[in-house]
């Protein structure tokens, strides 16, 4: 499949979406596809309990997309080959209090571009669009315990700030830590 994005690249390879009509039928559909072959692979990217269906996953993208707006959530999308490789979703909260620090959400990538560099790509380009075009000046993120993620999210600059032990139960027996991360200053 191959997609026609009608939105401005801003790096090789990667394009952001900032608002809902920007949201062609085949985008949608490409991640959905993408959220759902992760979560039902046991990726910790906002379903814990595969097996997932389209229409879970679409009801929940459906919320992303009807949130979309320059200044408090965009989603971040990796093409390869013209298709859709990865993508979180970079939000901000808009009370004044907070609206300094945002939050990276659903980060994934189809498992079978895993190893190629394209979520750190993805990684260190909401890092950027954090910074320079959403005035961000720190991003967090919270991420499943026991999978690696820790190590991941660290080498590319996120610091583990705190942990809720045992905080996620995937199962009976199998209680996981929720890692608090963030990247700081940006």
């Amino acid at each position: 499949m191959t997609l026609v994005l009608r939105t401005s690249s801003n790096a090789a390879g990667l394009t952001q979406i900032v608002n809902p009509h920007e949201i062609t039928d085949e985008l949608k559909q490409a991640l959905v596809d993408c959220w759902t072959e992760v979560s039902n692979a046991g990726g910790a990217a906002g379903f814990p309990f595969p097996q997932v269906d389209a229409a879970e996953v679409t009801a929940a993208l459906d919320r992303i997309i009807k949130d979309l707006a320059p200044t408090t959530s965009r989603l971040l999308i990796a093409l390869s080959d013209g298709t859709v490789a990865g993508w979180p979703n970079i939000r901000r909260d808009p009370h004044p209090l907070i609206t300094h620090w945002g939050t990276l959400h659903h980060v994934q990538t189809w498992l079978s571009v895993r190893g190629q560099g394209i979520g750190a790509a993805l990684m260190r380009r909401a890092r950027e669009v954090a910074r320079d075009e959403v005035g961000l000046e720190q991003l967090h993120l919270a991420a499943r315990g026991g999978v690696g993620l820790e190590e991941f999210y660290g080498r590319l600059g996120w610091k583990e700030i705190g942990r809720w032990p045992g905080a996620l139960r995937l199962a009976k027996g199998d209680d996981r830590d929720e890692v608090l991360m963030v990247l700081s200053p940006l």
